[in-house]
């Protein structure tokens, strides 16, 4: 035989040809093979072929099947019987052949064959033969390679195994007995072709029921005690294909021990080897204890499969066998596994115990307690692993063990270790898989439950934790409408969007825990943190329950509602909304104080809207009477809130609050129809036949949610629609009999009425007459009032609301600002000027109805006279707004006014002189009379009631006490007022009438000696003053008739210009200022003053120059001079033009009774100090009127102070760089005076020719400007607190000013 050949030399010679064939492997190239089935057959049966030989034959025999297919099946098919022999003797090897290797090739060389031949004649021929030399043998001895090769062949083949388990049942039951054999590698191979057969689809139902309960009491028998972990591999392979059937399950759980001892009796009877050499224990082994021991070996993968199995026999009925593997103590086992870092058998480990926690006693023999610690280290290693669904799984048991462990038995009874699960959670929700952060927050929602809460409880833990959750909720992508979610790529985005949906829900529902747990905690003093205890040292005074709540408002607030909202704007989902308004009305019970913001801010937002249409979409026709009732509640919890409100403005009556509550309660279940359905059932009418509570209750309710979101710029219907449906509905319930609605409900339809009027046709008088019986029906207005200005417009937009709840309103409105402004308020409220008060909202809805309805004015004074303050001074301060700053309505306003202020200053007086009533209101009569005088027109004649009024206020003022400067401040002003302000041929009649008034000039005697004593307040002062200088201006001017003079002392006046000047106000100041330049003007002789200097300035001093000044004297002069200096060098805007004035009228008192000293006094030194110091403070100061008149009044009076270089160059430089056109009026008066005094002034040393030129051009191009009337000073009045300042006494003075004052 040739090195390639498969023939036998010596003996070929004898066989027919027909049994060789040459066959062609490899490349073209290569020659030949040949092979002959008959040497093939002798060499195998022949003892005498050395098994090298046969080796060689069978790697030949093989390599034919695998590179020529068909060549040896067409050579053996020629005779059956041949092709028979031919497997016979290939099988026969197996019994044979020692030689390992060559064993090996006869299995592959015996499968390829049967493969090859395809024929299941020859593969049932093998089976027979196998079943019978099992039978024909005393002993399995030697069977191995047998049992090797049918486990092959059934891998091979396909339907052997289903052929074996119903047809070959006998064989079976011979391999059953074959197990009782001692040899491990024997077994291995049987429970391996037990395997494959128990694997097919449909085998385990064939096989006969005592076969398969002994086959499974054997393979007990067998794992109990295996050796060989290939032995161990293999039981567990069947064991877990035994597993999958349930009736299989029950026999191996419930397997007694005197059944498996009967039966291995039985078996070991028969087999005589067997029984001599087995040594089998007959101990009574169960399952759970079988799995237990092989958790404990070191093999992962024999630790893995028991876990597999553990878990294939508990999810078969968890409920009847977890018990016994939990007697079993395997919980501990498994705990004590997941320190490995194995993927696969965390898997395992994780899904066993996922099983076990479903029977109670899991947990009352403290399993979960024992292994929550390594529970909790495995999932932080776990969660750093790829695969997701190990760290699924381990979140899930989390998530089992937290949920169902009894309340009683603390997890976590130290901070560390609820820290410890804390941070594994949290490392779960920040997991990239969404899955798994899902499952994660399906964990933290069961860790936030009361009994899981260590001591102290942990609040940052559970912060951080809520807030990471919530967070996550960002990142969720902006979800498809159902519209479009139809896709390309089949069901991949769905399911996405499904992952994104199940953890905004699974988020939500974490955070509904935890507004659950913080609702607890709060009712709960022990779970509040201890100071002492707490780990975290948290800052003094901030409570963390609080700060948690914060944490939880701040997170609905900024993340919550933006994200679910958007959500179920596309894709509404009753669980989510459910949660989602759950949370929402926790937060009205955990920050009560921050509630009426959250609510306002809520209702703005649309949840009215929001809620009210889901409701109807997923709550109609009894569907999801979970979420209905959610709805409900929230909108009741919302709605209170926003009733509840501290601004009086949107608060109601308790009593009103919870009739709210209750049509809200009673009709919110029934009321399922979108928004857009409403107008029909506020218009519906109930029938004669039915009763009208139903149809009444859910109109009320509507109206109050219309009226709710409303008044928080939600509108649910068009104005339109709303105005004409509530009017519907009233007219309907007037003319149909029904009883009253009740106040809220009424109060809402007049606020829908009020808002809606607008953009409504105006009402006629049927249904006007029906709104004014609904409104009169209720017992008092003041619980339909609302405080908006809509609701004034609309009643005194009908005269017929108005005449019956117009003065009702009025007053409502006014006491609202009454009490929104504490009394103690009400002095600094008087300091504000006209603009301030202007842009008070309330103000400027009362200005602009009483541009719409004058007579309101009317309403307004009789509150001033009838009504108590503030309500009386609010009035006062809503009139005078009005009279301020509407100028184009004055002459009007002042004639409806004037006849009823002169009524109640009647009355007032007649009270005072009869000592009866009280005249608190006066002084704000007086007040709106200083308003009217200043914002009335000058240029109108005084008429008679003008006269009567001044009369009337003077004689009031001379009957007060000298200490009422409540009143005399306003009556002061007034008269004040009315001669600054009457025209000058009036002036006489009203300077006489107030001179013939004893007791007004005693009143200002009076004020003027309290200065020094009793100290009044500075404004009275400063009014007595500016009333006295008008006094003495005006009579000297008109001559008139003096009754009673007025004591002045000029040197305390001159002492406090000068030392007491830092402690008393520029207003102060300025007045004093203003009442010396008066008495200046008049040479300290008027008929009304009795001037004096102080103590022995009796008689006329013996001086000349003492006595041309007398009573002043040369000293007073000069004290005065210095004070004047002093006041110009403070650079104040009012002292300034004050001062000047003042130095003006002292420089021309001294020029006409002593010119020396006029021009001694503006040759001094400090007079080239003082322009130095104003010259050189900046261009504003040196163009200040008040700088240059001084420049004027010292070249007038011969200074040699000023001198062109740099003094008056520096002026002209200053008016050329700005221009003329930029400089005020007063200005240019003052410059051009300058300029002409310059043209007939001596400079020492003379000016240049180009100065000259420089003025001469100046004073030419203030020629060419427009002619201004010089002769009209400014008599705008200033408010400054309750003094009213004419602009013209406080303005610096020109040569026309002042020869037009005196």
């Amino acid at each position: 035989m040739t090195s390639v050949d498969v023939i036998y030399e010596k003996i070929h010679f004898r066989h027919d040809p027909k049994w060789s064939v040459s066959v062609r492997m490899g490349h073209p190239d290569q020659g030949g093979l040949m092979i002959c089935v008959a040497c093939v057959i002798e060499m195998m049966e022949s003892n005498n072929v050395a098994s090298v030989r046969k080796s060689v034959a069978l790697s030949g025999i093989s390599g034919v099947l695998k590179s020529c297919p068909g060549a040896l099946k067409e050579l053996l098919l020629q005779d059956h019987r041949v092709c028979l022999h031919f497997t016979a003797s290939l099988l026969g090897m197996l019994h044979t052949v020692e030689d390992p290797a060559t064993l090996e090739q006869a299995i592959q060389v015996l499968v390829q064959l049967l493969l090859e031949l395809q024929s299941e004649q020859y593969v049932l021929y093998i089976l027979d033969e196998i079943h019978t030399q099992l039978c024909d043998q005393s002993s399995v001895r030697g069977f191995l390679p047998t049992f090797t090769f049918l486990g092959k062949l059934v891998d091979a083949v396909p339907s052997l195994p289903q052929s074996l388990a119903s047809s070959h049942v006998p064989l079976l039951e011979r391999l059953c007995s074959t197990l009782l054999y001692p040899d491990e590698a024997l077994k291995a191979s049987v429970f391996y072709v037990w395997q494959r057969v128990w694997a097919t689809g449909g085998a385990a139902q064939s096989l006969p029921s005592p076969l398969r309960d002994r086959v499974c009491m054997l393979l007990m028998q067998t794992l109990a005690h295996a050796c060989s972990s290939q032995l161990t591999i293999n039981c567990l392979g069947f064991l877990k294909q035994l597993l999958k059937l349930g009736e299989v399950v029950s026999v191996l759980m419930n397997s007694p021990c005197e059944q498996i001892r009967s039966d291995l009796d039985q078996s070991l009877d028969q087999d005589q080897e067997a029984q001599s050499s087995t040594q089998l224990s007959l101990e009574r082994c169960p399952l759970p204890l079988i799995l237990k021991k092989l958790l404990l070996c070191g093999d992962e993968t024999l630790q893995v499969a028991s876990a597999q199995c553990m878990a294939d026999i508990l999810v078969q009925s968890p409920s009847q066998y977890c018990a016994s593997f939990i007697q079993a103590d395997v919980p501990e086992f498994l705990f004590e596994r997941l320190n490995s870092g194995s993927e696969v058998l965390l898997w395992s480990v994780y899904s066993c115990l996922l099983l076990l926690t479903e029977d109670p006693l899991f947990f009352s023999q403290c399993h979960s307690v024992y292994g929550i610690e390594s529970l909790v280290r495995s999932l932080k290693e776990a969660l750093r692993l790829t695969n997701v669904e190990v760290q699924r799984q381990g979140l899930l048991l989390l998530t089992e063990i937290l949920e169902r462990q009894p309340a009683g038995v603390r997890l976590f009874p130290s901070a560390p270790g609820f820290v410890a699960v804390a941070e594994a959670v949290l490392s779960g929700v920040c997991s990239p898989c969404l899955q798994v952060a899902t499952q994660a927050a399906h964990a933290a929602t069961a860790l936030l439950r009361v009994n899981h809460q260590s001591s102290p409880v942990q609040y940052k833990e559970l912060e951080k934790l809520v807030e990471d959750i919530i967070a996550r909720c960002t990142e969720l992508p902006i979800p498809a409408s159902s519209r479009c979610r139809v896709s390309l790529r089949g069901a991949e985005p769905s399911s996405q969007a499904s992952r994104e949906g199940g953890f905004l829900l699974q988020a939500l529902v974490c955070f509904h825990a935890a507004c659950r747990l913080v609702e607890q905690c709060s009712s709960e003093p022990g779970l509040k943190e201890n100071v002492f205890t707490a780990p975290s040292k948290q800052v003094q005074g901030q409570d963390p329950l609080e700060s948690l709540c914060l944490c939880l408002l701040h997170c609905c607030d900024t993340v919550c509602i933006p994200t679910v909202t958007r959500h179920c704007e596309l894709t509404p989902s009753a669980q989510v909304l459910q949660h989602f308004l759950s949370i929402l009305s926790y937060q009205f019970s955990l920050l009560p104080s921050l509630m009426p913001l959250f609510a306002a801010k809520l209702a703005s937002s649309g949840f009215f809207r929001l809620v009210l249409e889901h409701k109807a979409v997923l709550c109609a026709g009894n569907r999801n009477p979970a979420l209905n009732a959610v709805c409900c509640g929230f909108l009741q919890r919302l709605s209170v809130s926003l009733l509840s409100q501290p601004d009086p403005a949107a608060s109601i009556l308790p009593r009103d609050c919870e009739e709210i509550e209750a049509v809200l309660r009673s009709s919110l279940p029934s009321l399922c129809c979108r928004v857009c359905e409403w107008p029909s059932l506020l218009c519906e009418s109930p029938g004669p036949q039915c009763d009208p509570a139903a149809p009444r209750a859910t109109q009320y309710c509507l109206l109050t949610l219309l009226h709710l979101a409303l008044q928080h710029g939600d509108r649910l219907l068009p104005d339109s629609t709303v105005f004409s449906c509530v009017v519907t509905l009233l007219c309907s319930v007037q003319e149909q009999g029904d009883s009253a609605l009740p106040p809220c409900v009424l109060r809402s339809a007049l606020y829908l009425l009020s808002v809606t009027q607008d953009k409504s046709p105006d009402l006629d008088w049927a249904p006007l007459n029906c709104i004014s019986k609904a409104l009169s029906s209720s017992p008092s207005f003041a619980s339909l009032y609302t405080h908006h200005p809509p609701l004034l417009h609309f009643l005194f937009r009908y005269p017929e609301l108005a005449e019956h709840f117009g003065p009702q309103v009025l007053e409502l409105w006014l006491s609202h600002r009454a009490q929104a402004t504490p009394q103690s308020d009400t002095n600094s409220k008087k300091t504000e000027g006209p603009s301030e008060q202007n842009q008070d909202p309330d103000n400027t809805a009362l200005l602009t109805l009483l541009e719409k309805s004058p007579t309101v004015i009317l309403n307004l004074l009789g509150m001033v006279c009838t009504r108590e303050a503030p309500l009386a001074e609010r009035a006062v301060e809503v009139l005078g707004s009005f009279l301020q700053g509407r100028r184009g309505c004055k002459a009007s306003l002042c004639t409806l006014l004037r006849p009823t202020l002169l009524q109640l200053l009647q009355r007032l007086g007649l009270e005072s002189s009869q000592g009866t009533g009280a005249v608190g209101s006066l002084p704000l009569v007086l007040r709106l009379l200083c308003l009217m005088q200043t914002s009335c027109s000058t240029e109108n004649e005084m008429d008679g009631i003008h006269f009567k009024l001044l009369y009337h206020v003077s004689n009031l003022a001379g009957k007060l006490q000298a200490s009422n400067t409540e009143c005399l401040l306003p009556a002061f002003s007034y008269l004040y007022c009315c001669l600054r302000l009457s025209p000058p041929h009036c002036t006489d009649r009203a300077v006489s009438m107030l001179l013939c008034n004893a007791g007004l000039m005693d009143q200002l005697q009076a004020t003027l000696d309290l200065s020094s004593s009793l100290s009044p307040t500075s404004a009275l002062l400063c009014c007595s003053q500016l009333l006295l200088s008008s006094l003495v201006t005006l009579q000297h001017t008109h001559s008139a008739q003096v009754h009673r003079s007025i004591r002045l002392n000029v040197g305390s006046t001159v002492q406090t210009l000068v030392f007491g000047k830092r402690k008393t106000g520029s207003l102060l100041l300025a007045s004093s200022l203003r009442l010396l330049q008066a008495v200046l003007d008049v040479d300290l002789e008027s008929p009304m003053l009795c001037v004096s200097v102080g103590p022995g300035a009796g008689q006329r001093p013996l001086g000349d120059t003492d006595s041309s000044l007398h009573p002043l004297g040369s000293y007073g002069a000069h004290c005065l001079i210095t004070a004047l200096y002093g006041l110009l060098l403070q650079k104040q805007e009012l002292l300034l033009s004050v001062s000047v004035n003042c130095l003006g009228s002292l420089l021309r008192f001294l020029q006409r009774r002593s010119p020396s000293t006029a021009q001694h006094v503006v040759c001094q030194p400090w007079s080239r100090f003082l322009l130095y110091s104003l010259l050189n403070s900046g261009e504003s100061c040196l163009l200040h009127p008040a700088t240059l008149t001084l420049l004027t009044l010292l070249l007038r009076y011969g200074s040699r102070v000023v001198v062109w270089e740099p003094d008056l160059c520096q002026v002209l430089e200053v008016v050329e760089k700005r221009g003329l056109n930029e400089l005020g009026e007063n200005t240019t008066q003052a410059l051009r005076q300058l300029l002409t005094q310059l043209q007939c002034s001596i400079f020492h040393p003379p000016p240049t020719e180009e100065s000259r030129l420089r003025a001469n051009t100046l004073m030419e191009s203030l020629n060419s400007l427009p002619p201004t009337a010089n002769d009209n000073l400014p008599t705008s009045i200033l408010r400054v607190g309750e003094m009213y300042l004419c602009l013209s006494d406080f303005t610096v003075k020109t040569d026309g000013h002042i020869g037009s004052q005196l």
